[in-house]
């Protein structure tokens, strides 16, 4: 029998925030088909940022015409200081679906990922020019210019997956180096209340980029705001594990306790050629997202408890990498619920510690005032993998007198539905559950 404890008088730290996705909500603004949107559903998860990557590929965002860097700015040669030298009109939408849900755009300026003919992953012929157009992108949706707003979108990603192979950057590692500083100093300098970083990377291993990449930095007299990075794995303790070694090059360059930690691209990968590349993505859409509704919260699970300071699932647009949505009309899928059940534990502010004695049960827990959460999934990559029989032991039950404790479960019939609910004037209680693997639980204490 496996055990789950909970204790939530142990306040270990606050929660993270491990709810964020890529991209932002479907509104069907153009067709007025209101009932065909999920912004319902990112209000109610609390989703905190949409980071804007790849958004150019889905044309209910108007993708010919938003967010990247040469889509906005479409004549390199045109004045940089002259208002009609962009488009922001579809981007500003975009941005305004984004805050209309009350979360923010975490913008990654650069370029979509382009696997066939390259158009954006050139190098800039002007790497300050090319800065410039920047700094006026952030004036736009920060201090009003060119008819722009006043938002508070704080995090601005300089580039995207730069050392995967020219799918993203058609230049040299060298060139990359000296086209980031160029682009950090003068953003940093402009916008010193802002946090600049970057370079999202495909992965946080590769020790002979991230050394020339934080030597160039350092010779610069540069320290980035965030150093963002992405994981995709059928194994959700290879978070735990990319954050330390993200959290070890930090501490190498003295910056532990300056720059952010932030993997904003993950989901489940088995392999990405053949048959694994496919059952990958039967994996991510099967049944509704059901497999990959148990990855995503033993995710955050994971991510809440390792040096990880804030994670972005990819993909919320509608597409292959999308569990959390029906990418026709926008209803919740699986994969939506371990972010509503995310977003409640965030709102309760205070991470409370809880622990697991067998590697494939991943557990989170929150108190906030008079009330406390648990959410707690079984997962390992192997439909064959038997029931677990947990107890799951609950310590210093929040609030006093009577406390009711609802439980709810998602799993291939029930969507997060409530299947039982006790009362107790307890401090403590102690319950047991048959858990099958892809199976995620959810206990409230109110």
């Amino acid at each position: 029998m496996a055990h789950i404890g909970v204790d939530f008088n142990n306040i270990i730290g606050n929660m993270k925030i491990m709810h964020s996705v890529n991209n932002a909500p479907v509104t069907n603004r153009e067709r007025k088909a209101y009932s065909i949107s999920n912004a319902k559903y990112f209000k109610e998860a609390g989703i905190p940022y949409c980071r804007n990557h790849d958004a150019s590929f889905f044309w209910d965002y108007e993708g010919e015409y938003i967010v990247d860097v040469h889509r906005i700015f479409r004549d390199f040669d045109a004045d940089v200081n002259d208002p009609a030298s962009y488009d922001f009109y579809y981007t500003d939408l975009y941005v305004q679906s984004v805050e209309e849900v009350g979360a923010h755009t975490f913008y990654r300026l650069g370029t979509r990922i382009e696997h066939g003919k390259k158009v954006g992953a050139y190098p800039p012929k002007d790497y300050f020019k090319w800065a410039q157009i920047c700094e006026h992108i952030i004036r736009h949706y920060t201090e009003g210019w060119a008819d722009g707003f006043n938002y508070n979108m704080e995090y601005w990603e300089i580039w995207n997956e730069a050392h995967g192979g020219e799918s993203c950057w058609v230049g040299t590692m060298e060139e990359f180096y000296k086209f980031f500083t160029v682009a950090y100093k003068h953003l940093k300098e402009t916008f010193p209340h802002l946090k600049i970083g970057g370079p999202a990377l495909c992965h946080c291993n590769d020790d002979k980029f991230n050394h020339e990449f934080f030597d160039e930095m350092k010779k610069q007299g540069l320290v980035l705001d965030f150093f963002s990075f992405h994981l995709y794995t059928n194994d959700p303790h290879d978070f735990y594990r990319d954050g330390e070694h993200a959290y070890e090059l930090l501490c190498e360059y003295g910056l532990e306790n300056h720059t952010e930690l932030i993997l904003n691209e993950w989901n489940y990968v088995r392999g990405w050629f053949g048959d694994d590349y496919s059952d990958s993505l039967h994996f991510i859409k099967d049944n509704r997202g059901f497999k990959a509704s148990s990855l995503i919260a033993a995710v955050m699970a994971v991510g809440q408890a390792s040096k990880i300071d804030h994670l972005m699932y990819y993909d919320a647009a509608p597409g292959v990498w999308n569990s959390m949505f029906d990418t026709v009309f926008m209803s919740p899928n699986k994969g939506y619920y371990p972010f509503k059940m995310f977003g409640d534990l965030y709102r309760m502010g205070k991470n409370c510690f809880s622990s697991s004695d067998d590697k494939t049960l991943f557990a989170v827990a929150a108190s906030g005032e008079n009330c406390g959460g648990v959410m707690l999934t079984h997962f390992i990559d192997d439909d064959n993998t038997p029931d677990k029989t947990v107890t799951i032991d609950l310590e210093n039950l929040p609030g006093e007198g009577m406390k009711t404790i609802e439980y709810y479960i998602l799993d291939k019939d029930n969507d997060m539905k409530l299947i039982r609910r006790d009362r107790t004037t307890a401090e403590s209680l102690s319950t047991e559950f048959v858990l099958p693997v892809y199976n995620t639980i959810y206990i409230k204490v109110i």
